[in-house]
């Protein structure tokens, strides 16, 4: 096992400017579900989608996963926000319409969109295929200022349709059940980027803290590379369900004796806890050369680290977020060979309000997806 992700291939550097000549039809709205104000809930809107520009893709959306980023963005958990807001960007649907410069996706293709829809595309880490760490600033797929197209601010896919510059669509193997598909383009490469950043393998033992909708994905995929998988946990009501999941142990964190026993065992640990936590007790758990890839945000400040206990078996504490184009393609692809979905459970669309709450109280197992045909028509004109 050797530290460092190889590089993905990069994308192109910038084209030069191929116009805005559009094709058929013009601009269209679509129904969607959106935030009118932080305490408003999710209701009925029509968002404006722009005229398919040389190198747009247009896409009619099938189905979006619901992330809790998406309820922290709508309800004003996350600062200010622009409203109306239609969040979601976990996108999976049909290529309904191309520019004139596309060349690499056809109408009726099955086609993805992640968290971020465009970036500076000059910076070295574009360069590099790392659209996530944009040193200019990557444009979210929703509630970012798109500066390609007037400052208008972005609008998710909790929408029947969507508009994408081509370098940020992603295929999408149609061997993918579509619905259980959505989540991989956000859960699943967010935990996905930090194993293969750790290059894990057959033989490698990797640790998962936490058993949600980041958690289940990184069991599901760490078996796939072929690694021997132990979930920590909190809760025994979750050890029966992690085995399911594929998990060859389950340590109950909050017993001594059980992590005692984990002490140098593990190569790598995913941690997608988004409270606070201690630590220190999984660091303990990690072999010479470990590392603890921390993915949940919590809200606030985490117990102290130990430098102690990195410097004693040379580990790294890392942070990881979401992946780049060329990596979720690659994650994309890496899952239809490997039979790799997540476990999700389709809602309509006046579903959406009740499946919030259910994610705050962590009442599902593991991701709710929108099935975007529950959206109705759009209106005549548009909210945003």
């Amino acid at each position: 096992m050797t530290p460092g992700r190889p590089v993905p291939p990069p994308l192109a550097k910038p084209l030069p400017d191929l116009g805005t000549t559009p094709v058929a039809e013009g601009p269209r709205l679509a129904a969607a579900y959106g935030a009118t104000a932080s305490d408003s809930g999710l209701v009925p809107l029509t968002v404006a989608r722009r005229e398919p520009k040389a190198d747009d893709v247009e896409i009619a959306i099938e189905y979006c996963g619901l992330c809790h980023s998406d309820v922290h963005a709508t309800r004003g958990e996350w600062g200010n926000q622009n409203y109306p807001l239609v969040p979601g960007h976990e996108i999976v649907g049909r290529v309904s319409r191309v520019g004139s410069a596309v060349e690499d996706f056809t109408p009726g293709e099955r086609v993805g969109v992640g968290c971020l829809v465009d970036s500076c595309r000059e910076c070295d880490s574009c360069l590099d295929g790392l659209e996530q760490y944009c040193e200019n600033g990557m444009t979210g797929t929703y509630g970012a200022k798109d500066r390609r197209n007037g400052d208008t601010i972005t609008q998710g896919g909790y929408a029947t349709s969507i508009v994408v510059d081509r370098r940020y669509v992603l295929h999408v193997p149609e061997s993918l059940d579509p619905a259980a598909a959505a989540p991989l383009l956000c859960a699943g490469i967010t935990t996905y980027s930090p194993l293969r950043h750790f290059d894990v393998e057959e033989g490698d033992v990797v640790g998962v803290v936490g058993l949600g909708g980041l958690g289940h994905m990184a069991v599901k995929l760490a078996k796939a590379m072929g690694a021997e998988v132990k979930v920590f946990t909190t809760s025994e009501s979750k050890i029966a369900a992690a085995r399911e999941l594929g998990a060859d142990d389950v340590i109950l964190s909050s017993d001594e004796a059980a992590m005692d026993a984990a002490n140098r065992s593990i190569d790598v640990i995913i941690d997608t806890v988004a409270a606070p936590h201690d630590l220190n007790p999984y660091f303990r758990t990690l072999r010479v050369d470990g590392a603890l890839f921390q993915l949940g945000l919590p809200s606030e400040d985490m117990p102290p680290v130990n430098p102690g206990a990195l410097i004693r078996r040379r580990i790294a504490y890392a942070g990881s977020l979401i992946g780049g184009i060329a990596e979720t393609q690659e994650m994309l692809d890496f899952c239809a060979e490997h039979g790799v979905i997540s476990d999700v459970e389709v809602v309509a669309a006046d579903q959406l309000n009740e499946a919030y709450d259910r994610m705050v109280a962590g009442d599902v197992k593991y991701r709710f997806v929108l099935d975007t045909s529950t959206l109705g028509t759009p209106s005549e004109r548009a909210d945003a």
